[in-house]
């Protein structure tokens, strides 16, 4: 039965109205007024609703609901011309004696002659209106029919409960046996009959009526009902059987090969009936079938079950790549020429043939997210062309549809999800449709589908799946990430396989292949791509590795959103540090860059003449390795590696008892320095015997006990090194103990606006998880500690998980520092940076770490930071820098000058 159009409703409305407008007797059945009322709507309300049905009210006698749409309506009718002030309280009194599941949402109190409608769960004030203003109002009671505005929320509960219900299924459906392919299409097919029972695609709950009044509550004639059920949705009504039962005939016929394939009748008991009726129970309108999917494919996997809010991509994240790789242009383009109908015709006819394609489209939620936009901005077209009178079916003037969309998914099941999502939002937008020119417009059967094959993207012909390469292509993702030790072995294959003319391909995150694949397929094209990426693409060794083959190949990047914390509100939900990056082979003028003040709030645009491969708005640079810095600054070197074993470090508890029971090694012994004991306090001690008379070794015999076995361990060793190192067993492998220098730590926390470092004399030696700067200068340390180098830093920096790595060959080497500074200027770096250090010496008792935290640096620290952050710019130019981006600038350039003037003196 196909629902009612919003003009044929209009048309009953108008009818209902007058015909009860008119009727003023005491006598007046309520039971016919809904009867009638129902009809409007094309809903039989004896098939749906009960009318006077008796519940038990709590402290009081039974009552009698004048009507009972369970789970969706209950009506509180009164006489004809009665005060409605106490009908809803009334109404909610019948609530303590109407199961949970069958609660309503809406509850109308009405006299014959005035509505009150209340939506429980929006919890707003009611919607009032007159009879005779029904037909003005009708869209209020759409509901009946299927009809309501839907609000997605991404961390509504609606979409994870509907997930977890479906979790519960399939574990007791795979429990007997049920599994595999079968289980999963099998999912798939119920999932898309309870959404179709709440959004008109079947008539409102004629799928969760026939489970609930055809089948045994003990469940054992579930299976078969539903497989008639499946062989049904997929029979034309002009082919089934005349004699077919008059509830199954109800149902359309889908296609689509949704019900095609034919499966193992499965096996269902009265739990898992009731399992199913619960579900069917839920409003499956509300949910959101770019969120949904995720979270149904994470309910297979027990462990993404047990936080399953965290496996879907926000749409809000979504939006920040597709609105600047193709979105916001067809706006602007759309505001140009809406009141010019022949451009607007043309502009029409290229939205249909719009195509998007997602090489590792999991579930499908960019495709389902840009398809929806696509429409939505059709709508408007349509609006702008028609105006509120189309004057032919929307059938005939919806150019955009699901086959214009195209992914590969590596599993099979997300694949499946990916295309019946794409059939979900396809109906909810032609329901924005109907809506608006109150027209009903149903896609069915389902003759398109979005193209999905299930594969391995990075092996696959990606021609063989979109077809012609044309310019209305466009490549989009949030591809798999993975660093280096984190990679699978089959991803390493994979990587081997897309780059194995790019040296050092293996120190590339996983993500990077998927950049490589897209730009040899964009080669002569104009197709522009976008796609997510973790944050380390752009940064450290990896920029010299990937983008120096990316620019060889042609590719610009035309937008990206600067780092960012790609997080979704899900409690418990880790962020990662991602970027986006759109990009193809043409130079577009209007290159759009997004940065952020922080990586959680929201970004600034900005409009730069050309976007590097670090995300800055400069030419395009490439930064290498040096050996020695560009700037002819001092020489930074690396801390003492043991390649001990650990025999020649004392932690701070045992150094007390070692010096008891061998006293002569107390002036032999120094505090030990990795980045962890610099930045929290730590205390650990190392044997350090660099020159140590031979003779007075041999009179420590605890000593010698540790050197033996330095010794044997080096010995033992794989490594050529270290068992080199065996003939100097006393020894670290690196012996540097310069008398002053400044410590920087290798590692340091993102969190951090300046990564800490210290000077340090000869009584302290600093292991190999820090840098060194040998009799490093007040001046030198200033530098170091000013924001200029800390932008350069985490500009150029490599991370550790998300933290900064800091690397003299990278970071330091090509740092440009300033250039001839005036006494004067190098002075008041001076000052500022003993400011710093008398700053921290104010609170002795706290750690480097947590004097840096951004939530408790003292202010007087911070003050005293801005004063050398200052000082520091002005040995660079007289004008301030306004943001980081404006120094990072400066500082490429300086960059570019300093790389060309070593260039020509190599000449």
């Amino acid at each position: 039965m196909k629902p009612l159009s919003w003009n044929e409703i209009k048309d009953r409305a108008l009818k209902f109205s007058k015909e009860w407008q008119n009727e003023t007797s005491e006598d007046a059945e309520a039971k016919t007024f809904w009867d009638q009322l129902f009809e409007v709507f094309g809903v039989p309300r004896r098939r749906f609703a009960s009318f006077e049905t008796s519940v038990k009210r709590q402290g009081r006698g039974p009552g009698f609901i004048d009507v009972l749409w369970k789970g969706k309506l209950l009506v509180e009718h009164k006489s004809g011309g009665k005060n409605l002030d106490k009908a809803f309280t009334q109404a909610k009194d019948y609530f303590p004696g109407i199961a949970d599941h069958d609660l309503p949402r809406y509850i109308i109190v009405c006299n014959f002659q005035q509505f009150r409608i209340y939506d429980l769960e929006k919890n707003e004030k009611p919607i009032e209106f007159d009879l005779k203003d029904l037909v003005q109002n009708v869209k209020h009671l759409g509901f009946i029919a299927g009809f309501q505005e839907r609000e997605f929320r991404e961390e509504d509960p609606v979409n994870i409960k509907a997930a977890e219900l479906m979790g519960k299924l399939h574990d007791k459906l795979k429990a007997i046996g049920y599994s595999g392919h079968e289980l999963e299409v099998y999912l798939v097919r119920l999932v898309f009959c309870l959404f179709a029972d709440d959004t008109t695609i079947f008539v409102d709950d004629t799928f969760e009526d026939y489970i609930s009044l055809r089948t045994s509550v003990d469940g054992r004639d579930l299976a078969q009902t539903l497989a008639g059920l499946f062989e049904v949705l997929n029979t034309p009504e002009e082919k089934r059987l005349t004699n077919l039962d008059e509830d199954l005939q109800a149902f359309p016929y889908v296609n689509g090969k949704l019900f095609e394939e034919q499966l193992r009748i499965a096996s269902f008991d009265a739990e898992m009936r009731k399992m199913l009726l619960e579900a069917s129970r839920m409003d499956w309108g509300q949910i959101s079938p770019a969120i949904f999917g995720s979270l149904f494919q994470s309910v297979m996997n027990p462990a993404q079950r047990r936080n399953l809010g965290a496996h879907y991509t926000s749409e809000k994240n979504i939006m920040k790549l597709i609105k600047p790789l193709f979105l916001d242009e067809l706006w602007e383009e759309f505001g140009k020429i809406k009141k010019n109908k022949g451009k607007l015709e043309e502009f029409h006819a290229k939205l249909g043939k719009l195509r998007f394609f997602d090489p590792a489209c999991g579930c499908g939620n960019f495709l389902v997210i840009t398809y929806r936009e696509l429409r939505r901005l059709e709508l408007e077209v349509l609006k702008s062309l028609y105006g509120a009178q189309l004057g032919t079916s929307l059938a005939d003037v919806t150019f955009c549809n699901v086959d214009q969309f195209y992914g590969i998914e590596l599993e099979e099941f997300p694949a499946q999800i990916s295309a019946m999502a794409m059939w979900l939002i396809d109906h909810q937008m032609n329901m924005e449709a109907s809506k608006e020119f109150g027209e009903y417009y149903r896609r069915l059967p389902l003759t398109k589908s979005a193209k999905v094959i299930t594969g391995n993207a990075l092996r696959i012909d990606w021609e063989r799946v979109v077809g012609n390469k044309d310019d209305n292509l466009f490549i989009l993702g949030n591809p798999p990430f993975g660093g280096k030790h984190l990679q699978s072995d089959e991803q390493k294959e994979d990587m081997k396989f897309v780059c194995p003319d790019i040296p050092l391909y293996a120190s590339l995150d996983f993500v990077a292949t998927w950049f490589v694949k897209a730009a040899r397929f964009i080669q002569d094209t104009n197709i522009r791509c976008a796609f997510v990426s973790t944050n380390s693409i752009t940064q450290g060794e990896q920029v010299g590795i990937l983008w120096t083959y990316l620019l060889e190949k042609g590719i610009k990047i035309q937008f990206a959103h600067r780092t960012f914390k790609w997080k979704n509100e899900a409690k418990g939900q880790a962020g990662v540090y991602c970027v986006i990056i759109g990009f193809g082979l043409s130079n577009i003028s209007k290159k759009r860059l997004f940065v952020y003040e922080t990586v959680i709030s929201n970004p600034n645009e900005i409009l730069a003449k050309n976007i590097n491969p670090y995300l800055v708005d400069f030419e395009d640079e490439v930064i290498l390795s040096k050996s020695k810095s560009i700037s002819n600054a001092p020489k930074m070197v690396w801390g003492n590696k043991p390649v001990d074993g650990g025999h020649l470090i004392l932690e701070d508890g045992e150094k007390e008892e070692f010096i008891r029971r061998e006293p002569k090694a107390y002036k032999f012994i120094k505090r030990l320095l990795g980045a962890r004991e610099f930045l929290h306090s730590e205390l650990r001690w190392c044997i350090w015997l660099v020159g140590v008379d031979p003779q007075i070794l041999k009179s420590m015999p605890l000593v010698m006990e540790r050197i033996r076995l330095v010794k044997k361990m080096r010995l033992n060793s794989k490594d050529k090194g270290a068992r080199d190192l065996a003939k100097t067993p006393y020894l670290f492998r690196d012996t540097r103990n310069p008398k002053s220098f400044i410590l920087i730590p290798s590692v340091s926390s993102e969190n951090r606006n300046y990564v800490p470092m210290g000077f340090f004399g000869e009584d302290v030696i600093t292991s190999n998880l820090c840098h060194m700067v040998p009799n490093g200068t007040l001046y030198d340390f200033g530098i170091l500690m000013s924001q200029a180098h800390m932008a350069w830093m985490r500009a150029v920096c490599g991370r550790l998980k998300s933290d900064y790595r800091y690397s003299s060959n990278l970071v330091y080497n090509n740092f440009p520092w300033p250039t001839s500074p005036k006494e004067a200027q190098k002075k008041k770096v001076e000052e500022a940076a003993q400011a710093v250090l008398h700053a921290r010496k104010e609170f002795p008792d706290a750690t480097l770490a947590d004097l840096y935290d951004p939530n408790t640096m003292p202010k007087v620290l911070l003050d005293a930071h801005r004063k050398l952050d200052s000082a520091v710019d002005a040995c660079y130019r007289k004008a301030a820098f306004k943001t980081e981006l404006e120094r990072l600038e400066f500082l490429f350039g300086m960059y570019k000058e300093l790389v060309k003037g070593e260039e020509e003196a190599e000449k």
